[in-house]
Order: C-alpha cells, then structure tokens, then sequence
C-alpha cells in the first residue's frame, strides 16, 4: 500500500503524483477587497500559531486526511484561548461545540477530518493532551474536531485516518507558508462541483485601527453557484446545483471555516466576528444547503484573554477590544474567507478515487471570465 503523508508543508509522494499548492488568485492579479493581507497569507500570520496535515492517498479508495491547528505553543489546556463557535447550519458532526459555548474557551489544538473519523481523531486527541507535561492529574477534557465528509472520493466507512496520523499532524505543524488544496482534511473534499480542499488566507489591519492580523483556513466541501469577486463563474462555467428541472441526488456540503486572531477578544466578540465568516462564504457563491455543515471556530491567541487552568485569584480581569472598534476586524473575517475558499479552489488539483473523478476547477477558461468582466488584464 502506497501513501501520501504532507509533512512540514511539504509532500512525500510514493506512487502519486501531484502537487499540493498551486497559483493564487493574486498569482493572476485579482486583489480580494481592500485590506492588506499579512507575510503569508494564512493563519500562520497570526504569530505563534502553527498548522499541520497528514495526507493519506493510497490504492483505489483512501483519499482522506487529517489538519491540526494549534493555537499556540504552550500547554492550551494549561492555558486556554478565548474562542466562540458559530453555526451556519448545523448538518454536521463537529465535536466540542458545547463547552465551547457554555465557557467560552478552547482547551486543546482545533482537528479537522471527515465525519466518520471524528470519534477516532478525538480519541487521538484526548492521548496527546494528556500525555503532555502537566495534565497527569486531568479527569476531563473537550476536544475540538470538525469534519466535512469526503465520501465521494474517500471510502469513509474504512476511517483510514488512525491514531499516528493526528500525532503526525501535530508534531509536524509549522508555521509560514501553508499547502493549500489536496492536502489534509482536505483531500478528498469538493467544492462547487469542482475539487475542493484546504485553504487560507490572512489580513493586516492598520496600525492606527491596532495593528491586529486575522487569519483564516477553510475546509471546502460545499455548493452553490461560484462566484469570484461578483464574476458569476459558475454559471459561466455551466456548473452549478439546479441548472436542471430534474432533482439532483445528493445535498452539498459542507464547510469548515477557522478564524483567529491576536486582537483581544472574548468569546462574544469572536463569536460576532464568526458569523462575519459567513458573508465570506456568501460571497463566493455558497448556499448553506440542507445537507451542509457550516461551522466557523473562532479564537484569540492573545494573552489578555487567555484562561490559565490554575488560578489563585476568585476572579479574572480582561483586556478586550471595543466594539466600536470591531468592525474592521469584521471586514477582515469577510475578505480572509472568500480569499481563503477560492485559494483552495484554485491550489486543489484534479483527483481520482473510490470510482470517480473530481475534476479541478479550469483555470484557463475561470482566468478568461475573469478578463471578460474585467476583473484582471
């Protein structure tokens, strides 16, 4: 059996040939809105913050994977980061959503991988919490992992993502410049009807508005009808859901969508600034569909807010931005996303498995609808 693990960004190939990142939309010119975007644009411009995958691609039907953020690089049971979840719609399986709203904090890295994987990465995730230096003593615990289902590609029901494969991805993460495309929880994903994946991308704001960065990384497996920056591609394109009269069989989704931050938020800001990931998504053209699992996981790796296990103090005073002042961040959210969902558009490449074959976005004739309404020369 021949396997794909993506390690430290970059791809072991043993018998598969591909490669995992390709040009961006700012590769060809077109500038998603109007905020700079940070060193790298991705989450890893949140500084501190780190991103790992492990890609499994082997025989005719594995096609999966696994993404581990981690928000910082200390122990984040110990000491916990502000975070908020927002559901868009709820079709999914995403494991930890409860905690997080009650408290308001997230306690281990964020996992990304299909739905029937969930309970396997959880488990993994729960032995590497544990297993870190000053958590013998610990008697519960909330992972965070979220999924969208590759059971197109992928042959989900064999949940070929195993215990080694989280402990890769999370020993491995890095920070910089991130894979994009078929890499990770992203590997089997779809997206638009085209090959989805894993993408990212990241915001600077001014100084004068903080100096604050906001990064995002998606997990693309949805539908709609694209569109690139108001350009209706998907119709030009001729694929799209419900060009037919006839039903179509299968619901799209879903989404996963990661927002962080270095602003000092609480969880009632970074939950506002989630729902803004969403107008993100609508940009581009996503539905939220019956069948679709939209979540945005929202955190601050800033120390004003984080949550330390053990205190000697009954009480806990924060250093939060204002809310006058949160409307940039906002915008910031909103471009991070659209720009993140269509890098992982146009990095994911054309993929066979499990029977079919998913085929990359056609870069050649987007880029010309793109000229058409003069959208780059």
């Amino acid at each position: 059996m021949k396997t794909r693990f993506a390690l430290f960004g970059i791809a072991l190939l043993l018998g598969y040939s591909t490669q995992a990142q390709q040009k961006t939309l700012r590769d060809y010119g077109l500038e998603i809105g109007v905020l700079p975007i940070g060193q790298f644009n991705a989450i890893t411009d949140v500084q501190g913050l780190k991103v790992g995958h492990v890609t499994k691609i082997a025989g005719d039907d594995m096609r999966t994977g696994v993404t581990a953020i981690i928000p910082h690089s200390g122990n984040i049971f110990q000491d916990k980061v502000a975070a908020a979840i927002y559901i868009g719609n709820g079709f999914g399986k995403l494991a930890g959503y409860t905690q997080v709203k009650e408290l308001g904090n997230i306690e281990t890295p964020i996992l990304l991988t299909n739905t029937l994987n969930v309970p396997k990465v959880a488990d993994a995730l729960i032995d590497y919490t544990l297993a870190q230096e000053g958590n013998e003593k610990v008697r519960s615990l909330n992972p965070v992992v979220g999924e969208t289902n590759d059971g197109g590609l992928n042959n989900i029901q064999q949940r070929y993502v195993e215990k080694e494969d989280v402990f890769a991805a999370l020993k491995n993460a890095k920070t910089g410049p991130l894979e994009m495309g078929n890499v990770g929880a992203g590997t089997g994903t779809v997206c638009f009807g085209f090959k989805g994946g894993i993408g990212t991308a990241s915001r600077k704001v001014p100084d004068s508005f903080g100096g604050y960065t906001v990064g995002v990384l998606v997990q693309t497996n949805f539908g709609g009808v694209l569109q690139i920056a108001g350009a209706p591609v998907g119709k030009e394109l001729k694929k799209f859901k419900f060009r037919n009269e006839v039903k179509e069989p299968k619901e799209d989704g879903s989404c996963m969508i990661v927002v962080a931050t270095d602003a000092p938020l609480q969880a009632r800001n970074l939950e506002r600034l989630a729902k803004r990931a969403l107008l993100g998504l609508g940009r581009t053209g996503g539905t939220a569909s019956n069948g679709s699992g939209d979540y945005v996981i929202a955190f601050s790796t800033h120390e004003a807010v984080r949550m330390p296990y053990h205190m000697n103090s009954r009480t806990q005073t924060f250093t939060e931005v204002r809310n006058d002042d949160m409307s940039i961040l906002f915008q910031a959210a909103i471009e991070a996303t659209e720009e993140a969902i269509l890098n992982s558009l146009f990095a994911a490449e054309t993929l066979s498995g499990n029977g079919i074959t998913v085929k990359a976005l056609p870069k050649t004739q987007t880029l010309e609808i793109l000229r058409k309404y003069n959208l780059i020369d």
